[in-house]
């Protein structure tokens, strides 16, 4: 049976619609389109079976494969929603308000029964940060945090605190991803010079720090980003502080720590100075990916011992994208660079191709593995708004761009289960059905006098290139003494070049004092104090000349003492050229 065609939702001020995916690119119109500009947010589940979106008046959930309506919420404000793991829970939030008088408002994290309609519970949730409880993939443990506290509630009964688990401070929290046990990862800031700390936990053995199964702590950390890998073995923590006191980036300092669950830990050791822009882990959990160091950015897959496994380069990247099946990875980068996207084959390392996807603010992966889209949404830029489907070898299948005044707001492909795409051959050259205009590379300005030389590397720092193309042969990548071994024959071999062009130079005549200072250069004794004495007295003349007309013509202001001297030393220089040529003439004759 062949794979379904995964759907690709839209939203903007044209409208909440779906598009077909590879190979048809057209509207599918089983979905009926939300016309205006009211639709606010949109989520698949996470099967990709049932789509909900708000609409400014109520919050609908349709089947994707039928299309017909299954329930509707009175919910108007909503501006976030999300599916639980199974599709059972619909959770929505709306901006938290307060009444009038000054008294608490009402409860605005609202839960619903997907397969009843049955409202299930209420919260208050001030923030939107983390504002949605999380499940684990059976949905039997669900969890929120709730004043240095979290919450956990068991088979999505609400009504009754299930366990707790209390930690001075705690300010964030993930749950593992996969089947039982389940386990989770829980960050406290330090204060009052204490460090901070991560510690994991097996659900529901919350003693203390004794029944942990692992922890780690860790000063310069304000803040924390916790990844599990999908076998939920071994946690990624990238802490960040705001400000890196030593100056050296204005985004703070980072540091990466890797914590297993069988207690294991390490701060992963980067090569490069600088921030760390993402770290992600690969589907088969046995690898991780991180881009890191000051631009042009570093990229490098490590093992579970945190050792790196292949060097990706320098580039200009900040993001790293692994396919679903695992076998692609995409290097990119966006925000302030210039888009480009580097689609690496992580089986035998090697370059598949380079596409530039200039301005774009959101990437992700089909879950077929072999497309991707990229766009650019409004408010992050609100020019040139639309979307791009690729192929990963490079060709652009298919552009939409909205049309004037118009903007494009969200765009997400349906998800599927794990199985349902499996990898295929990673190919190099695919046809496009789509021209692909991506505006050229702008060309530095060059002066008509250097228009028809060679041209020279003008980089402040030239791009390293990836492990497997540093040797000769490309076979076998270089060792670190080889390599610095290379550097150094390339360094003596550009010194070289260097000194036969300026050796090739046309010289100019060198002034009388040059002349004179370059002849009295050479250490001179005649065997009499006196005349060594004479010869002495006449250098540091010469020499206060030379500095007098190098300050003169540099156009700095003399003191009267220093003009009446130049003016001495000038008019007495040839008295003392002929002086010193006379003594060293003596010496010579001695």
């Amino acid at each position: 049976m062949a794979p379904p065609t995964p759907l690709l939702a839209v939203r903007g001020s044209e409208g909440l619609y779906m598009v077909n995916g590879p190979p048809l690119f057209t509207e599918n119109t089983a979905f009926q389109r939300e016309s205006g500009k009211n639709s606010k947010v949109f989520a698949f589940s996470k099967d990709g079976s049932l789509f909900a979106w708000c609409n400014g008046e109520q919050v609908n959930i349709v089947n994707v494969t039928s299309h017909e309506v299954l329930r509707s919420f009175d919910q108007p404000k909503t501006v976030c929603l999300e599916f639980s793991p199974k599709s059972n829970v619909l959770v929505t939030w709306q901006p938290y308000t307060t009444s009038k008088d000054g008294g608490a408002g009402v409860p605005n994290l609202q839960l619903f029964d997907v397969n009843t309609g049955k409202f299930l519970k209420s919260f208050i949730q001030k923030k939107m940060q983390n504002w949605c409880p999380c499940w684990s993939d059976d949905e039997s443990i669900c969890a929120r945090s709730v004043n240095n506290e979290l919450h956990f509630f068991e088979n999505n009964n609400f009504s009754t605190i299930a366990n707790k688990l209390h930690l001075q401070k705690v300010t964030d929290f993930v749950i593992s991803p996969g089947d039982q046990p389940t386990k989770v990862a829980v960050y406290v800031p330090g204060s009052k010079g204490a460090p901070s700390f991560v510690r994991l936990y097996q659900y529901p053995n919350f003693g203390g720090p004794q029944s942990a199964l692992a922890n780690k702590s860790f000063f310069k950390a304000d803040k924390v980003t916790m990844l599990w890998n999908s076998k939920a073995t071994a946690v990624l923590v990238i802490a960040s502080t705001e400000v890196d006191k030593t100056g050296a980036s204005y985004y703070g300092e980072q540091n990466l720590h890797y914590i297993a669950t069988n207690g294991e830990s390490a701060v992963v050791q980067l090569p490069k100075n600088g921030p760390i822009y993402d770290a992600t882990w690969s589907p088969n959990s046995a690898e991780f990916c991180v881009v890191y160091g000051f631009m042009p950015a570093k990229a490098t897959i490590f093992n579970l011992k945190c050792d790196p496994v292949f060097d990706f380069g320098t580039g200009p990247h900040n993001a790293a994208y692994y396919s679903p099946q695992g076998h692609i990875l995409v290097l990119a980068g966006f925000g302030n660079l210039n888009g480009q996207l580097d689609v690496w084959d992580v089986k035998n390392y090697k370059l598949i191709s380079k596409p530039q996807a200039s301005d774009s603010t959101y990437f992700a992966w089909c879950p077929d593995g072999e497309h991707i889209v990229t766009a650019t949404c409004s408010p992050r830029l609100r020019v040139g708004n639309g979307y791009k489907i690729w192929h990963y070898t490079g060709p652009v299948l298919y552009k939409y761009e909205v049309q004037q005044n118009a903007e494009l707001w969200q765009v997400a492909w349906q998800p599927f289960l794990d199985g349902v795409f499996p990898a295929k051959a990673v190919t190099y050259a695919v046809p496009s059905k789509a021209p692909n205009d991506e505006p050229k590379a702008a060309q530095a300005y060059r002066p008509p006098a250097l228009r028809n030389k060679p041209v020279t590397s003008s980089k402040l720092h030239e791009d390293e290139p990836p492990q497997n193309m540093r040797s000769k042969n490309g076979d076998k990548p270089l060792s670190k003494t080889a390599l610095k071994n290379q550097r150094k024959h390339e360094a003596k071999k550009v010194a070289k070049q260097e000194a036969r062009a300026e050796g090739s130079q046309e010289v100019t005549p060198a002034s009388p004092v040059q002349n004179a200072s370059q002849n009295a250069a050479p250490s001179i004794t005649s065997g009499d104090p006196e005349v060594d004495k004479k010869i002495k007295n006449l250098k540091k003349k010469l020499k206060a000349i030379e500095q007098l007309k190098d300050q003169a013509a540099t156009g700095k202001q003399l003191e009267k003492n220093q003009v009446c001297l130049f003016i001495y030393y000038s008019v007495i220089g040839d008295a003392l050229h002929s002086t010193l040529k006379v003594l060293k003439c003596t010496i010579s004759t001695l």
